[in-house]
């Protein structure tokens, strides 16, 4: 049976096909021509070319298909103009889903993320939280929930065939990019994070993050979401974990949020003005006046989702940074 996967030459993409191959499934992977190819070197699988906003793409790449796994996204916490990432992660993902229903796709698992999930101030969220866009803070996180709305609204009015999972914050292995989480484990292996804000993440291993994909095509309802995540973590107990396996000092200035306002809006502008993205944004700020934490108890009962300590997780991000060369 084949399935298609976007996303694949990306972070999770790659270890959901690593995943689907491994299950001895026949891969077709959604890529655009400029695309790198780097986590598709070694894999057994149909490349076809493409893109989210080219509806011909998606017809050609689907046929044939049983199965879809749409993990494509733009991942940034700042661009600007927002009407680009909206176009790739909302409107391609309508135009996706639209593709696949016409072609017959008898399953979707849609890669959204806790990003398009409530958070609580006495615990850590679950699936059931309440959320509302105005809620959301950021363009990434705006479009992810727009997007699973798009998706859940196929599902009850056309019948979609999709199930929905929602990874946390995923390290590990192939982050080629790399991914604003990924930058960060980077930058603090380097010694380059010298203090720390008073914030929180949910840490899962890549490929945990992937096997869950599977167990929700397995075993997942139509029409339901699960979180995929791990270990909830402050970002100093990150940031310790990833100087001990470096053999640094932890960074040990606790900074108020309010202290990098004005950083954020010098980098901003600097990025507009010069291009690339800031390392400190407003909205990543705003962000992290919360701590980003999630249960994963309703994937673990209902679809025997497992996830590894976080440790491992940051050990093989660090690991593979390293025989990248670009931390010592």
């Amino acid at each position: 049976m084949t399935v298609l996967v976007t996303g694949a030459s990306g972070f999770l993409g790659s270890a959901v096909a690593r995943r689907l191959l491994a299950a001895g499934y026949a891969v077709r992977v959604l890529v655009r021509e400029k695309s790198p190819r780097t986590n598709l070197e070694e894999l057994d699988v149909e490349v076809a070319i493409g893109d989210l906003r080219d509806t011909i793409s998606l017809e050609h790449a689907l046929a044939g298909c049983k199965a879809l796994f749409h993990v494509a996204a733009d991942y940034r916490l700042w661009v600007p103009d927002e009407r680009a990432m909206l176009s790739i992660n909302v409107d391609g993902t309508r135009a996706l889903m639209l593709a696949a229903l016409d072609a017959g796709v008898e399953r979707v698992v849609y890669t959204s993320s806790v990003a398009a999930l409530g958070l609580r101030k006495d615990g850590p969220a679950d699936e059931e939280t309440p959320v509302s866009l105005d809620s959301v803070v950021g363009t990434y996180k705006k479009s992810k929930f727009l997007a699973e709305q798009e998706v859940m609204r196929l599902v009850r009015e056309r019948g979609l065939p999709a199930v929905i999972v929602n990874p946390s914050t995923p390290i590990g292995p192939r982050d080629i990019k790399p991914t604003p989480t990924g930058r960060m484990i980077l930058d603090a292996a380097n010694g380059r994070i010298p203090a720390y804000v008073d914030t929180g993440l949910n840490v899962v291993h890549v490929d945990d993050a992937a096997e869950g994909h599977i167990l929700a095509y397995n075993s997942g309802k139509v029409g339901e979401k699960y979180i995929l995540g791990g270990e909830n973590m402050a970002l100093a107990e990150i940031l310790t974990e990833v100087a001990r396996i470096c053999g640094r000092k932890p960074p040990t200035i606790k900074l108020p949020h309010g202290a990098l306002v004005p950083v954020a809006v010098v980098a901003e502008t600097w990025g507009r003005i010069f291009g690339g993205e800031p390392m400190v944004t407003l909205d990543s700020i705003r962000m992290s006046r919360k701590r980003m934490f999630f249960s994963s108890d309703k994937a673990r009962n209902a679809l025997g989702y497992t996830s590894r300590p976080a440790r491992h997780a940051l050990r093989d991000a660090v690991e593979y940074f390293r025989s990248s060369s670009l931390c010592p």
